[in-house]
């Protein structure tokens, strides 16, 4: 692993578990200190975070954590279940043998991997497991190009994981379920099954994560108290 990935993994896991605030300044000068990285390494890797939709840049203004809203949520998901299930359909009718291996294996650690870590956050193994078994899913499908962009909208759909900051996600569902119920049915070549499952699957993550939010916000209202007249 080049020192440029090993500065792109670091920062990709740190915006994902909240440890970089959405929206927030990524400053060259701050990150060489907090990473132990010269500024080369950093522009090289601080564009992949925005070709990942992690991070965003602009002339002037720099790079800064990509800001996250329910709206954008909403449009990440209707992106995801689009490109997603086409793609789903493409590789479960054309996926080889060696495809099946591969899903198979993919799920099975994943299924082996802890999705917390140390002070609740999100297991950074389990992330990466959890990338690499949606990725070979797809990966029957020859369109490189499509699977590219399920790819990128997949990253930066994850901030959201951190975004809701409880786990309210996670204690509502069998996540476990959801992913076993997809990799059987994709093995099983039933298309409109596992179109459903895993539509189903990105849906209710968004359902979840809203609905926490909402809550949280209503919270918030009432801790700040009555507006001033």
């Amino acid at each position: 692993m080049t020192r440029a990935e090993e500065i792109y993994q670091r920062l990709r896991a740190d915006i994902i578990n909240g440890r970089h605030e959405p929206g927030s300044r990524l400053r060259v000068e701050a990150l060489k200190e907090k990473y132990g990285a010269s500024s080369g390494v950093l522009r090289e890797a601080l564009p992949r975070l925005v070709g990942q939709g992690l991070a965003t840049f602009a002339p002037q203004q720099g790079f800064r954590v990509v800001t996250v809203s329910p709206e954008r949520l909403e449009e990440l998901t209707e992106a995801r279940v689009f490109i997603e299930t086409h793609l789903v359909r493409e590789s479960v009718t054309a996926g080889t043998i060696e495809w099946e291996s591969d899903l198979l294996a993919a799920h099975h650690h994943l299924a082996r991997v802890p999705l917390f870590g140390d002070a609740d956050e999100i297991n950074e193994g389990w992330l990466t497991a959890h990338a690499r078994f949606h990725r070979v899913l797809l990966e029957g499908c020859s369109n490189r190009q499509l699977r590219d962009i399920a790819t990128q909208l997949r990253e930066a759909a994850e901030v959201y994981r951190c975004w809701a900051r409880t786990p309210t996600e996670h204690s509502n569902r069998d996540i476990a379920a959801e992913h076993k119920t997809i990799c059987e049915r994709a093995i099983e070549r039933d298309v409109p099954g596992v179109v459903e499952a895993l539509s189903r699957h990105i849906n209710t993550t968004t359902h979840l994560l809203l609905n926490d939010y909402g809550r949280r916000e209503e919270e918030n209202k009432q801790d700040r108290g009555p507006s001033s007249p």
